[in-house]
């Protein structure tokens, strides 16, 4: 007599085969097989022969089938051979010699296998073992879940003997047999990488080097496609053997041999009720409701539409302390009913100090809280991960994976199941995830004012926050809306009842103190960090400590590799590594940010004293880039200085409208630069980043530059830098004299050109005088005015210097429209645009050298040509957006014409102007 499970469900005797019957019989005695000589529950055999909710009379149908079973092995005098189906109270036993077992005989015979010498003997009982498979495991019986577990674990070990047989092969030699053994099971289960290696392995070792190529794109295209992953190790150290053409020396040695895999067996769900199984009947293992949840009404939308599709991942996203766990406890607690097939959750501790739990572990707890016993658990992470799969095939369940660090951790843990829903929770972007099993992202952010006041309300009463409505929103500020640090701030407050919140405010203020206070006990944005940070590759890591060091609120990939000293191509990726632990934020193509509290993290973290000398000097670098590009043919205003730390890579512009859109994104940040700059004593950098900013000055002139012209001013002085001051002087003169401050302007005016000439600058000499002139005549001394440019045009001619020249003829031409001597002004103007450079690509003198000869015709009486110059202005000013041009072209044209269109188009860049976009 022989019970068979590899293969049909089946008793063989001597007479033939025993007459089983319907499937649910079969799916009973496959129950009974499994466990032999121990008791089964009727529970565990309702959970084999029924899927869903058995019907009332299940008991009544297991006691017919086992009586059906006992006449068939009565009639085949079993008990001749020992074997007998008793009754033990709620269970039933089915008491045999387990050699009768073919599953028992098949894991006798590899075990056996595995402890011969000699592989001619061990290939023998390889090929024996296997000869007992007669088709898939356990056919004939019904699909349940706990029956498709145990077929599934015994086919994990046929294919571990195939895979042992193939190494006795080759230890044998003949690797032509090993590849035919491996090829027909990786036909069969082409995603099986272990197959695959072992496959590309034995070809090569046989001569077949094309075909082992072949084989190994085969799958490796399969894994993408099906899976989305890229193969492992195993199989890409195959790969790596069969392109260096090597005989593979391992052939020649003993074979590694697998660790042996225990013969599984089914364990139904209902065979115990652990305590996690609530009085209703549904396992649960969430965590408790937590308290002060508010606000998130987009997120908790977000997790439902998600979850309505069909066995969906959901993979909830954001920064260390930004409530992600909250949110998705939460959103369980709201939706249990959803899931009656139970609600599991596992906390996977990846930016913990107390390290990961292995998968194995989080499977077990899994198992036992779906009923399965501890001595029936598989103790493989493979086999326990297929039960698992198998147990939740049909199950309606909610799986919430928390604290992920890397895919890899959670990919064996989705249930599978059409109808189950998994959670995911990491500071990570976990884009390995979102590839291969089409996790869907639900972001996480900071919250919104109103709903940050609402969680502070909710831990210290509404009544204390609304007695203190300006103060309450102040602190949610200062938390940068951050659930963690206002969690700690309203635990802080909760603590000292008489403490105001205006005083809690006043000291979070405190940029030195702030990370300290929102820490308590083990809880806090500084512990919370420091465990994200843990977790960086060491590159990510050392640019992380660095963005601290940056005084603006804004970095691009170069201003990174400045502050880290690298190179912009390796910023960009740790940067993108950042950006995927949370730890900054991409806001534009090549623009990130930090969250003000991760900056404070940062910036405690020791980089060096050179750091913010880097950074200011890439700042200048840049800056210069930027002016060659919007004002070429200029020369530079300043040299660097001899301490200068020149960055790895500098921004390159490709003309004046990438330029000036530079200047534009960073003024705030280099404002900020020049004020770190200076409030460290680092003169010669403060006043270089303000002049390097002068193309930006003079295209929006009226825009606020006079504080930090005054900041520049002091450190020129401080650095003792006549040249320098002269040059901040009479930007800063300029500065005064077009917002109307004349007389204000006229004292550094009058200084600038003096200090120039005793700098030897002739340039910068020159330059002081178009700009006093400019203040001469608004107070009401053209001539002087004219001369002074006049002056300046023979100065730059001296030092040859075309554009200054060109700048003086312009204002001495403007001074002679003044003096309304029309003729003079044209050929002023004619002769500076004589003085055109090519090189100089600068829309602004064009635009300003046809105005002032569009003015001079109108004055002459030539209307039809000076409007047709004062147009051909207008339209090139506003087309390149300089709206000081375009108001001056304009205005002169609408003094000869009353043009309804003329008139908008002026109020248009007026408007422009003033509002300094």
């Amino acid at each position: 007599m022989e019970f068979r499970l590899l293969g049909a469900v089946s008793v063989a005797t001597e007479i033939g085969e025993l007459p089983l019957g319907p499937a649910k019989r079969r799916s009973l005695l496959a129950a009974l097989l499994l466990r032999p000589n121990h008791p089964v529950p009727v529970d565990q055999l309702t959970a084999a022969l029924w899927d869903h909710e058995p019907p009332q009379r299940a008991r009544s149908v297991i006691q017919g089938h086992v009586s059906r079973l006992r006449v068939l092995l009565a009639g085949a005098d079993a008990e001749m051979f020992g074997v007998e189906l008793v009754t033990q109270g709620p269970a039933y036993v089915l008491r045999m010699p387990e050699t009768l077992l073919d599953a028992h005989r098949f894991e006798e015979l590899v075990t056996l296998a595995r402890s011969q010498r000699a592989p001619a003997d061990a290939v023998a009982m390889y090929q024996e073992a296997l000869s007992l498979w007669q088709g898939p495991a356990l056919t004939g019986a019904y699909p349940s879940q706990p029956l498709q577990a145990a077929a599934h674990a015994l086919e994990e070990l046929r294919l571990t003997c195939v895979e042992l047989l193939a190494a006795g092969y080759t230890r044998m030699g003949e690797h032509a047999r090993a590849a035919a053994v491996l090829r027909a099971e990786a036909d069969v289960h082409p995603l099986r990488e272990s197959l695959s290696a072992g496959l590309v392995r034995a070809l090569q070792r046989a001569g077949r080097r094309s075909e082992a190529l072949d084989w190994f794109h085969r799958t490796r295209r399969l894994l993408a496609d099906e899976l989305g992953v890229d193969p492992g190790r195993e199989l890409a150290d195959a790969y790596a053997v069969v392109l260096r053409g090597e005989d593979d020396d391992a052939a020649q040695a003993p074979a590694p041999v697998p660790p042996p895999v225990p013969v599984p067996v089914p364990v139904p769900v209902t065979a115990q009720v652990p305590s996690s199984v609530l009085h209703s009947g549904t396992v649960d293992l969430l965590p408790r409701m937590p308290r002060g949840f508010h606000g998130r009404a987009a997120e908790l939308t977000a997790l439902s539409r998600v979850a309505a599709g069909e066995a969906p991942v959901c993979l909830v996203t954001g920064p260390a302390g930004v409530g992600k766990t909250a949110l998705v406890v939460h959103w369980a607690h709201r939706n249990r009913d959803r899931f009656p097939g139970g609600l599991l959750y596992a906390d996977l501790r990846g930016f913990s100090d107390t390290g990961e739990p292995t998968l194995v572990e989080v499977l077990r707890e899994f198992l036992l809280a779906l009923g399965v016993p501890p001595r029936r658990i598989p103790e493989s992470a493979s086999g326990a991960s297929a039960l698992f799969r198998s147990l939740a095939a049909d199950r309606q369940l909610l799986v919430v994976l928390d604290n992920v660090r890397g895919s890899e951790q959670v990919r064996e843990l989705l249930p599978g199941g059409a109808r189950c829903v998994t959670v995911v929770t990491s500071r990570y972007r976990l884009r390995g995830l979102i590839a291969s099993d089409a996790a869907r992202p639900v972001p996480v952010d900071v919250l919104e004012p109103e709903d940050s006041t609402a969680l502070l309300a909710a831990v210290l009463g509404k009544e204390r926050v609304l007695a203190e409505a300006v103060a309450a929103r102040r602190l949610a500020e200062l938390c940068g809306g951050l659930p963690l640090a206002l969690r700690v701030t309203a635990a802080r407050l909760a603590d000292q009842p008489d403490w105001s919140l205006s005083a809690m405010s006043v000291e979070l203020s405190d940029e030195s103190r702030r990370l300290s206070l929102l820490d308590v006990e083990d809880t806090g944005v500084r512990a919370a960090l420091r465990l994200t940070v843990r977790r960086l590759p060491e590159g990510a890591a050392h640019h992380f400590a660095h963005l601290g060091r940056h005084p603006g609120t804004h970095v691009d990939r170069y201003t990174a590799a400045a502050l880290a000293d690298t190179d912009p191509d390796t910023a960009e990726a740790a940067l993108d590594r950042l950006t995927a632990a949370h730890l900054v934020t991409r806001t534009a193509p090549d623009r990130w940010t930090l969250h003000d509290l991760v900056r404070l993290y940062a910036r405690g973290l020791d980089t060096g004293p050179d750091t913010l000398v880097r950074m200011l000097d890439h700042s200048v670098a840049t800056a210069l880039a930027a002016a060659g590009a919007a004002e070429p043919g200029d020369e530079s205003c300043f040299a660097q200085p001899a301490d200068f730390h020149p960055p790895q890579a500098v921004r390159e512009f490709a003309d004046r409208d990438q330029a000036m859109a530079w200047y534009a994104a960073e003024r705030d940040d280099l404002t900020l630069a020049a004020a770190a700059a200076h409030t460290a004593g680092l003169h010669s950098r403060t006043w270089r980043i303000v002049l390097a900013m002068w193309p930006q000055m003079v295209w929006r002139v009226l825009d606020g530059w006079t504080p930090l012209l005054q900041t520049a001013l002091e450190a020129a002085r401080a650095d003792a830098d006549t040249r320098a001051e002269s040059r901040i002087l009479a930007l800063l003169g300029w500065v005064l004299t077009e917002e109307g401050r004349t007389h204000e302007a006229l004292v550094h005016l009058e200084a600038a050109p003096v200090l120039a000439s005793r700098a030897g600058d002739a340039r910068g000499e020159a330059t002081a005088l178009v700009n006093l002139s400019l203040a001469q005549a608004a107070l009401g001394s053209p001539e002087e005015a004219a001369e002074g440019c006049a002056q300046a045009a023979r100065l730059a001619r001296g030092a040859n210097d075309r554009h200054t020249e060109r700048l003086a003829l312009y204002h001495l031409a403007r001074h002679q429209l003044a003096a309304r001597e029309w003729q003079s002004a044209l050929e002023t103007s004619t002769a500076a645009h004589a003085l055109d450079d090519p090189s100089d690509t600068s829309a602004a003198s064009r635009v300003l050298l046809l105005t002032v000869a569009g003015e001079a015709l109108l004055g002459m009486g030539a209307e039809t040509e000076g409007v047709r110059r004062l147009e051909e202005a207008a339209r090139e000013a506003e087309s390149c957006g300089y709206d000081d041009g375009a108001v001056r072209a304009l205005g002169a044209l609408l003094r000869v014409s009353a043009d309804v269109g003329l008139q908008a188009r002026y109020d248009t860049a007026m408007v422009r102007l003033m509002a300094g976009t």
